[in-house]
């Protein structure tokens, strides 16, 4: 019986390779030349050396001494002591303030209170420690988290506020000595804030007029108010360690900053061997003067002047100590003096949120199907 052409199976495929390219006899492959083709890609593959510095950290300056600026004749027609304070903030971001009316005394005392701060034993410290990082006040290591052997940390750092958590933190756990050190820090910080509400007003003086909605926003990023960084510096340090903790403090600073926006920074540092500048453009420093504080400008006034005065970071340095030494920075930012709804002069009219037209929104939405349930219900 004869098979059908359709009955008959498949042929199976053929998965067998073609037959190699023939390459002509006379002709030489592109690639026999070995000698050709190494030479081809050691030109055309070529890395340039590269020639990096041989310090990639930013290098210190050593400046002549800020301007030396008597508080008392801040206010005096015929002194130059603003006009010398604007070109000094507006070239290195600080100057010195000496004769400022705050007796040495209540200075004094509450240095010597802060240094009980940081006798206070690690497990007791870790319950008022500044974690999260959201958390703007209480104990936080500056640097040197591990002791070596034969010396201590480098610094230590305390951030002390007015608020009523640091209040009940350090009461739990410092009962009568957190009680006199607040006392004392109050009174000083009442007298600070005196001293940098002038000197802010006199700056404002002369800067264009701005509207109290641009003000009142920057002061709004200032989280609780005036607060104060205290520092204390460890004694005998080695050079070796004393570098390290220069260079640190750079880093941290430019990154971080501070936390608190302000508009002056007012330094208590009698006694230190050098006071650093830090900003993002350079990294300076000097020799204070005795008994005179150091008054950084901070990003408030920064902002106020158009970027005309430069927003620094100070921080003092102690070298050659045979004590441990205390230093504080207050943060000063001036009072609110605008309504919590801010209101935009140029506008002339409330500003609503897009939070609050969304709610509105859905209200209108809600009380329209209501109405149309009702309408045809009835």
């Amino acid at each position: 019986m004869a098979l059908s052409p359709e009955s008959m199976p498949e042929k199976p495929f053929d998965f067998r390779a073609p037959p190699p390219s023939p390459i002509a006899s006379g002709r030489r492959s592109c690639v026999t030349n070995e000698d050709v083709l190494s030479e081809f890609l050691e030109h055309s593959l070529r890395v340039p050396d590269l020639v990096l510095p041989d310090k990639v950290f930013p290098r210190q300056n050593f400046i002549e001494n800020p301007p030396k600026i008597d508080f008392q004749l801040l206010s005096s027609m015929e002194s130059d002591s603003l006009s010398k304070i604007l070109d000094s903030i507006a070239r290195i971001g600080c100057f010195q303030l000496v004769n400022y009316g705050i007796e040495g005394e209540c200075i004094r005392s509450a240095l010597a209170a802060a240094a009980g701060i940081f006798q206070l034993p690690p497990e007791k410290r870790r319950a008022v420690t500044r974690s999260p990082p959201e958390k703007l006040y209480g104990f936080e290591e500056a640097h040197g988290e591990k002791e070596e052997e034969g010396e201590g940390k480098v610094s230590e750092e305390f951030v002390w506020c007015r608020g009523a958590g640091l209040k009940l933190e350090m009461e739990a756990i410092w009962p009568v000595g957190y009680s006199n050190f607040s006392e004392k820090m109050e009174s000083l910080l009442c007298d600070i804030e005196k001293v940098a509400e002038k000197i802010l007003m006199a700056i404002r003086q002369n800067l264009p007029p701005k509207t109290d909605y641009e003000i009142d926003m920057k002061q709004g990023q200032g989280g609780i108010g005036s607060g104060c960084y205290v520092y204390k510096h460890s004694r005998n340090m080695s050079a070796e360690k004393c570098s390290g903790s220069l260079r640190y403090d750079v880093i941290r600073m430019l990154i971080r900053g501070f936390d608190y926006s302000h508009a002056l920074c007012l330094h208590v540092c009698d006694g230190s061997s050098e006071f650093h500048v830090y900003s993002k453009k350079g990294w300076v420093s000097f020799c204070p003067d005795k008994d005179a504080l150091v008054i950084t400008v901070g990003d408030q006034t920064q902002a106020l002047s158009g970027g005309q005065f430069k927003h620094v970071i100070g921080r003092p340095i102690y070298k050659g100590e045979e004590e441990d030494c205390i230093s504080m920075a207050f943060l000063y930012s001036p009072p609110s003096t605008t309504n919590t709804t801010k209101v935009d002069p140029q506008k002339g009219k409330n500003t609503i949120s897009l939070s609050q037209q969304a709610i509105a929104a859905i209200v209108l939405t809600l009380v329209y199907h209501i109405l149309v349930f009702v309408y045809n219900k009835f």
